[in-house]
């Protein structure tokens, strides 16, 4: 993990900004706004006098343990690191100013908002209306784990050596944003915002940055980049209790936490113990879920799903399953085209590639026909564009000019193609796509090997971590039989999570089957993810640089107002379709889990989280009874 916020940045990064739903105004005087939270509406669903989260047992009894699995190895507890593997949830056992995200990762907070954040380490945040800076008042109670009080000092330290050490990329992206960062008061802070850019995440941005010790980095002389195995204290509800590298990290909640009795935290932090189990592959992972060794699972893989929970403690009701909803718009994985290889810059080839892969038959076949085809960057939101742009979402299009290609304004946005469910190899399919290579100067010779004019073989290399599914292995491999089909010298590569990460970042691969972040509103992080500015960056896996995209960015970025913003994401999904740069894969509207019957939770889960690790908790009574029956250790 080598980003601020890491572990959390799947669900929320830096894409804060609000939708809003019951509104309670913040106090607002002569242009000032001074709050308990903020969205960027100034719109609130919590008032100030909150006691605790809608959806949370504020009774909730505290106790027991949680474990879950994970793949492949780690060999540093830094998640900052630039190189190595960072151990899961080391992000954890941290901070910021405002609270927008659970610390172990799976979702939002809070979970039945989108886009508000409350305060934290600070109490109040103080901004103008035309938010060009941001004064945080912190909680003076606020403490490391060590003991030690967290101040405004540690605050600014933190920015500064993300500034410093971070990724480059985020470095580069926030200085030209964020023009200062001062101590006013040991537990006042304040950041100044650059002049002539869009407002959208900056308040959100640094209200969001992990806080370290200043006092721990300056004695021991740690870099925030390097791989480590000793961490910093934190501040959070947990702390690194142990670890056997490439074998189990325990987290364990402080009993001394300081924030422990804030309304954002009653019914949240249940378990006195959370557990994160490592295994070689997924087979090994699923057996030793099967017989108790980790006791929660979120499952990915459908032939699992589908055919593998029929082993005794399911019969029993010993382990339950569950699909739990999602609101979320679904992750956006697929094949993803690195577009730095030349060959692959031509969206002809892009096209014909794609034309080789059969969505209908691998569902049916090797998913047991439990997904759906993902088409959109927003799929199932609002934001999904489908017809030809019309009403607003056209006049935006439009205002940008010669930028925009004719077919983006008059054709339907791009949807993937069909292809026949009964065999892998779709005829038809296969003849336009050799007619697009042919088009792009690419022939098959007479030894059936696809070549340029230059007599240069295409070639095509997929590299898949030996932790993954047997299914996703079968999925790539008979992707690239296909792709043999068509002449192409492909083959997929099976090596260690180490070897993946590290080709991941360094971009070192054809295609790879990876993901980028759904968007459910604007926001600077939109730059980051498929902007030309991120086009070197590991969360840009395609390398995209395209004017239109970030011209369709910036217009979202100045929408006046949330019909218009809403217009520019819709244009932003269509146009992000149009350069095609990944093959959309599929995709799932639940989330599926399984889990050991010892743990509760509230009946209605919230939208944006599952929240096993966060607001569940533990059912002694029957851990009890499951021990006394031999079921669990």
């Amino acid at each position: 993990m080598s980003c601020i916020n890491a572990a959390r940045s799947a669900v929320t990064g830096i894409f804060l900004a609000s939708i809003i739903v019951s509104p309670v105004l913040a106090e607002s005087e002569a242009g000032m706004i001074r709050a308990h939270g903020y969205s960027f509406y100034g719109d609130l669903s919590y008032d100030a006098d909150f006691e605790h989260l809608r959806y949370v047992n504020p009774e909730a009894p505290k106790g027991g343990i949680i474990s879950i699995s994970a793949q492949g190895t780690f060999d540093s507890m830094n998640p900052y690191t630039r190189r190595g593997r960072a151990g899961v949830f080391s992000s954890s056992i941290y901070e910021s100013l405002l609270e927008s995200s659970e610390p172990f990762g799976g979702g939002l907070v809070p979970a039945d908002v989108y886009g508000e954040g409350y305060g934290l380490l600070a109490h109040t945040v103080e901004y103008p209306e035309s938010k060009e800076w941001v004064i945080f008042h912190m909680r003076p109670e606020a403490r490391f784990s060590d003991g030690t009080p967290l101040t405004a000092h540690d605050v600014v330290f933190s920015h500064n050596l993300f500034l410093e050490q971070g990724l480059p990329s985020y470095a580069q992206a926030v200085s030209a944003r964020v023009i200062n960062a001062e101590v006013l008061d040991d537990h006042t802070v304040k950041f100044t915002f650059a002049d002539g850019i869009s407002r959208r995440s900056l308040i959100d941005q640094v209200g969001a940055t992990p806080v370290f010790s200043k006092k721990w980095y300056e004695e021991t002389g740690a870099r925030l980049d390097e791989s480590r195995m000793e961490i910093s204290p934190g501040s959070g509800p947990y702390v690194l209790d142990s670890f056997e590298v490439n074998r189990r990290i325990t987290y364990r909640r402080n009993p001394d936490y300081w924030g422990a009795d804030l309304p954002i935290n009653r019914g949240r932090h249940n378990f006195d113990e959370i557990r994160v189990e490592y295994f070689a592959d997924g087979a090994a992972a699923f057996e030793a879920f099967k017989t108790g060794e980790y006791t929660f699972r979120a499952e990915n893989n459908s032939r699992q799903w589908a055919t593998g929970y029929d082993f005794p403690a399911i019969t029993r009701g010993h382990v339950i399953r569950e699909e739990l909803p999602t609101g979320f718009a679904p992750t956006p994985t697929g094949f993803v085209f690195n577009l730095g290889r030349d060959f692959l810059q031509d969206k002809r080839v892009r096209e014909a590639i794609t034309l080789a892969w059969n969505f209908e038959w691998t569902n049916e076949t090797l998913q047991y026909g439990l997904f759906q085809q993902r088409e959109s960057f927003t799929q199932g939101t609002r934001f999904q564009a489908d017809g030809p742009p019309e009403g607003l979402e056209l006049e935006l299009l439009q205002s940008l000019g010669d930028l925009v290609p004719e077919e983006v304004l008059t054709q339907p946005a791009r949807s993937p193609h069909s292809s026949d469910v009964s065999r892998l190899t779709d005829r038809r399919n296969m003849r336009l796509a050799k007619a697009l290579l042919e088009e792009a100067g690419w022939e098959v010779d007479n030894a059936g090997a696809l070549r340029n004019a230059g007599g240069q073989r295409m070639t095509i290399e997929i590299p898949v971590s030996s932790a993954g599914s047997a299914t996703m292995d079968s999925i790539v491999e008979t992707f690239t039989q296909n792709l043999q089909g068509l002449g192409i010298d492909a083959r997929f590569q099976r090596i260690d999570p180490a070897q993946h990460t590290d080709r991941r970042r360094n971009r070192d691969y054809d295609m790879i089957f990876d993901q980028y972040t759904a968007f459910m509103d604007t926001g600077t992080g939109l730059h980051q993810r498929f902007g030309s500015e991120a086009a070197d960056d590991v969360f840009n896996p395609a390398g995209l640089r395209s004017p239109l995209v970030d011209a369709v960015i910036d217009l979202s970025l100045d929408a006046p107002d949330p019909e218009t913003r809403d217009a520019a994401l819709m244009a932003l999904d269509r146009v992000l379709r149009h350069e095609h740069f990944i093959i959309p894969a599929w995709f799932n509207d639940t989330v599926w889990v399984a889990y050991w019957d010892i743990f509760q939770r509230p009946e209605d889960t919230p939208p944006y989280s599952t929240g096993e690790l966060d607001f569940w908790w533990f059912n002694a009574d029957r851990a009890a009874e499951l021990r006394a029956a031999g079921a669990l250790r």
